[in-house]
């Protein structure tokens, strides 16, 4: 419009103390992450390529390493997709209906972060080992969970099953069930109902929560040290196969082995940031 003044935007005034205060935080946030994350980072990748790359590859044609790869993408592939489909069932129960023993299922979900991954596989021991609970009942009949990929599986998937239902649960809870409601009253089934107005208003906070679950189940350590009994080329997963390396003073064939956890953290996080920009994006 013609003749019309200008706007301007008038500037918040921060006084200097709280000015110096905030750049004192950042700095030290900063500092804490350079020195815990960003240096060790480092520090695994210098070791890796310290001898250059012909000897960073030579690390991969080791047969023992190439099967600890494949156990390791394999117990992902089992462990993802199953804790997905636990998770949006365990948050559609919870955000939805309300039914007794419900605070006693949330707390169930939460077990994982409150044990120790080391007494989660002893738990296993316990229950599936020789002198186990069922270890006759399973000797008997010639199955082998201990010591075996079954296991290996199972404590991963105890380890990670919270990560999807944790991401999904409060998303559910704050959208509500107005929506659904209202489709089953148009005349929509369950299956239709979740597929057409439930999943498209939570999975930025499925796609979230599986990445997670991904990232944890490939660098899982102390649950799947304690039931997977270190056979080489059988039971040892990446993470597994690093202390291995590293304890034989193989030391740049160990930190290669590491620098590709590394990298796939570092995707999970690239990923994970993007998801979360997407997320705001759509509902900012």
């Amino acid at each position: 419009m013609a003749g019309a003044a200008p706007r301007f935007e008038k500037r918040r005034y921060v006084p200097p103390g709280v000015r110096a205060g905030r750049i004192a935080l950042i700095t030290v946030a900063i500092g804490f992450l350079a020195l815990l994350l960003l240096a060790p980072l480092g520090a695994v990748l210098g070791q890796a390529f310290a001898e250059g790359w012909r000897v960073f590859l030579e690390a991969f044609d080791n047969p023992d390493t190439l099967a600890a790869i494949k156990l390791t993408l394999l117990t992902a592939a089992i462990v993802v997709p199953v804790n997905t489909l636990f998770g949006i069932a365990a948050a559609w129960a919870i955000a939805k209906f309300e039914f007794k023993g419900k605070s006693l299922l949330i707390t169930l979900i939460d077990l994982p972060f409150a044990i120790s991954p080391v007494i989660a596989g002893l738990v296993f021991v316990m229950l599936f080992g020789a002198h186990g609970w069922w270890g006759h009942w399973l000797q008997d009949r010639d199955i082998q969970v201990i010591f075996a990929v079954p296991g290996i599986v199972l404590a991963t998937l105890f380890v990670t099953f919270p990560y999807v239902a944790r991401e999904l649960i409060p998303l559910m809870q704050q959208q509500g069930s107005e929506e659904e409601e209202a489709a089953i009253t148009l005349g929509a089934g369950a299956w239709t109902t979740f597929l057409r107005v439930t999943l498209p208003k939570i999975r930025w906070g499925l796609i979230y929560g599986v990445i997670l679950c991904n990232a944890r189940a490939m660098g899982e350590f102390g649950a799947v040290s304690v039931v997977s009994g270190h056979i080489r080329g059988l039971t040892t997963t990446m993470p597994l196969q690093v202390e291995i390396l590293y304890n034989e003073y193989l030391f740049v064939a160990a930190f290669a082995v590491a620098s590709v956890l590394a990298l796939l953290a570092i995707v999970t996080l690239v990923i994970k940031t993007l998801v979360e920009w997407r997320a705001d994006r759509r509902t900012g």
